[in-house]
């Protein structure tokens, strides 16, 4: 039986951090956003979709999207941006829970779904346990500062158009706090999975 772990957090919460460490235990992980980059290249249908709808100003010399000049359209555009999600939503989830049930076909004993907006996108039901990486606001903010190198008001309006990581960590079956040391989270996790018989 396998078992399968959505894991989210938020913006500068540390996801990457937990999830990279599920490699050290030999547990897959289907990274959302990586899949997200593997449906808009040539030769696959989203790619196409896009083509059709934003036109081939969108795409540089080598015919790969220019993700910069899209991402310019759609966020000065909340009708073009949903078209967008609306290409590029039901491809991701489609090679997700192609691979996720690949993967439990080879019986493995758990699979990560590494989703970043899990509980904003009504995504919660294709894990059986959901893992929310947890940090204080103000924690949030300094990491996301630091790590972008911006100004508190960019980092905030980044951290508010966010469901509050707060209320996700309500939602999940588990969470791990990562406001201390690599360390002390990587030991939480070590414990959840020992909870949910993974280890």
């Amino acid at each position: 039986m396998t078992i399968v772990i959505g894991l989210t957090g938020s913006i500068a919460s540390g996801k990457s951090t937990i999830s990279l460490k599920f490699n050290e235990y030999d547990i897959p992980v289907i990274d959302a956003d990586k899949i997200a980059r593997e449906v808009v290249v040539p030769g696959e249908k989203a790619y196409d979709q896009i083509v059709a709808e934003f036109g081939e100003d969108i795409l540089r010399e080598d015919k790969l999207i220019d993700r910069k000049k899209l991402g310019d359209i759609v966020f000065k555009d909340e009708e073009k941006r949903k078209k967008l999600n609306q290409i590029v939503h039901p491809a991701v989830r489609e090679r997700m829970l192609f691979r996720r049930d690949q993967l439990k076909e080879k019986n493995a004993r758990a699979v990560v779904l590494d989703i970043p907006l899990l509980f904003e996108s009504g995504l919660a039901h294709f894990a059986d346990k959901t893992l929310v990486v947890y940090v204080d606001e103000d924690v949030q903010l300094n990491r996301l500062m630091e790590r972008d190198n911006s100004t508190r008001e960019e980092a905030l309006s980044r951290i508010s158009a966010q469901m509050p990581v707060k209320k996700k960590a309500e939602m999940a079956d588990e969470v791990i706090d990562n406001n201390g040391s690599r360390q002390d989270s990587y030991q939480q996790l070590e414990k959840v999975l020992r909870k949910w018989e993974v280890l």
